[in-house]
């Protein structure tokens, strides 16, 4: 069905409207430097343990939660809220793909694949020809793509910040800190999630009934 004129100048407008909420990206930052990243891949079999809390201005939410990580791009997230009040759910994170079945709150709280994995220490956007690198003191950033941009920083081989940028603004972000806090934050939509690691430990593997929807 063809929408008219006034219809698509409406789209359009709500597009620029939206971009402009976001704030505007700053330069790329430091000494040029070769394009090669760390590899920032998953090895083996991780269990992770977290406290998360979730708020997007009308919905907010907080509990524990688990997450069974299987190398090379597998993983089961699992969301418990606090007080045993429902509200939960859980997701499977499988290559680039994430599946929320029956989980409309989970679905709700969750980045895009590609900056999911980035909480997770993946590097994980989609590749592109079109990369610069940067080194300012230990950190390591490159702009990957053209529109939309994905900025990476690593500091030495850990990878701390995934950034997607589009039309020259920043559109939503993950962090990774040294101690052990993860926070995703969309600036459009004002969602934002945290994750505060509480265990993280080596297992030999996972029965593969967990992979199981």
């Amino acid at each position: 069905m063809n929408r008219s004129p006034s219809t698509r100048h409406l789209g359009a407008l709500l597009v620029l409207l939206t971009l402009g909420c976001a704030p505007r990206a700053a330069p790329l930052v430091g000494a040029p430097a070769p394009a090669r990243l760390p590899t920032a891949q998953l090895t083996g079999a991780q269990r992770i343990q977290f406290r998360w809390s979730y708020d997007d201005g009308s919905l907010i939410g907080r509990g524990e939660g688990l997450a069974r990580v299987a190398a090379p791009d597998s993983a089961r997230l699992d969301f418990f809220m606090d007080g045993g009040l429902g509200g939960g759910g859980t997701a499977f994170l499988l290559g680039d793909s994430v599946d929320a079945p029956g989980g409309d709150f989970v679905r709700r709280l969750l980045p895009p694949p590609a900056l999911l994995w980035a909480s997770l220490g993946r590097l994980a956007v989609p590749a592109a020809a079109d990369t610069t690198a940067r080194t300012d003191g230990a950190l390591l950033r490159a702009d990957i793509g053209r529109d939309p941009v994905y900025r990476v920083t690593f500091d030495g081989a850990a990878l701390r910040r995934v950034e997607r940028i589009a039309g020259g603004r920043l559109q939503e972000w993950v962090t990774r800190t040294s101690n052990a806090v993860v926070e995703y934050r969309h600036e459009t939509s004002g969602r934002r999630l945290v994750l505060e690691i509480t265990r993280q430990e080596r297992v030999e593997g996972f029965d593969a009934s967990i992979w199981s929807r």
